[in-house]
């Protein structure tokens, strides 16, 4: 994949993030009102690291999830400007993956399709929809994530298109094939999903992987600046999981900052790793 083409895709991103910065604001401008009427009917509390400490001490909050929402898109947006500015024209084996997994921040936005169902009478099938879309987003973060760790650590692309497509194919059969009960919903505004308990344990799998094949890369590549980097996908991967779930201002506040300086972190030592190659 040449430089031009990986800007492309960069650039994609930025406007992705743009719309879904707009969209958001204009729906939160709606919901936010009715938020407090609407939390009467959440049937679950959502689950997550945060919860297990700040939510059994504080009620869930709507808005608090939307602001998560919010936070997740305006850090993808930020990050996205960040990585086309600084590797414009530098080549980086890493941060093509880096780039997809922070855009796959702005897909949260098709959460509030859920909350807007409440008020607008949408179908069902749309929210459904927007939900496996967004699984889908997720998991391909993930796996982009861990695309660039094991890059990082060594492993030699050939061909970037082969591994995305590698990468879209499990996140897409994850997404078709897991099981949505369309009559539920949690605190986080999505509806409740099967096997939870195995994604759950695969994603921490995948995450750890990651950071080890960040800090690996320090003996690979010879260079001590991948302990940060690791650090901050250790941060970036902590911020993400809190705001996937929060639904407090506590827990918002956490992750989003977490999230924020993990990608900075990332990305800040990417760019004087590969200024001067």
């Amino acid at each position: 994949m040449t430089l031009s083409e990986r800007n492309i895709f960069f650039k994609a991103g930025i406007g992705l993030s743009i719309l879904c910065l707009i969209i958001c604001i204009f729906a939160s401008i709606k919901l936010i009102p009715v938020y407090a009427s609407i939390e009467a009917s959440i049937a679950h509390r959502s689950e997550g690291i945060s919860q297990l400490f700040i939510g059994q001490f504080l009620d869930a909050r709507l808005v608090a999830a939307n602001g998560s929402i919010f936070g997740m898109i305006l850090v993808s947006l930020i990050t996205l400007v960040l990585i086309y500015f600084f590797f414009e024209k530098t080549q980086s084996p890493e941060i093509l993956f880096l780039g997809i997994f922070a855009a796959s921040f702005s897909i949260e936005t098709l959460r509030l399709v859920l909350p807007l169902e409440q008020m607008y009478e949408i179908p069902s099938l749309y929210v459904l929809l927007s939900t496996r879309i967004l699984l889908f987003a997720r998991n391909f973060g993930i796996f982009s994530l861990f695309a660039s760790g094991i890059i990082a650590a060594g492993y030699v692309v050939q061909s970037y298109r082969n591994v995305v497509l590698f990468i879209i194919v499990p996140a897409l059969l994850i997404a078709l094939g897991i099981p949505i009960d369309t009559q539920a919903w949690d605190s986080s505004l999505i509806m409740i999903t099967g096997y939870v308990t195995m994604f759950r344990l695969v994603e921490a799998a995948l995450f750890l992987s990651t950071a080890i094949s960040f800090f690996v890369a320090v003996w690979s590549k010879g260079s001590q600046k991948y302990i940060l980097i690791g650090i901050g996908s250790v941060l970036a991967i902590l911020g993400r999981n809190i705001l996937l779930s929060a639904d407090t201002w506590a827990g918002m506040s956490a992750g989003l900052v977490l999230l924020a300086v993990g990608m900075w972190l990332i990305c800040t030592r990417l760019h004087t790793i590969y200024l001067w190659l």
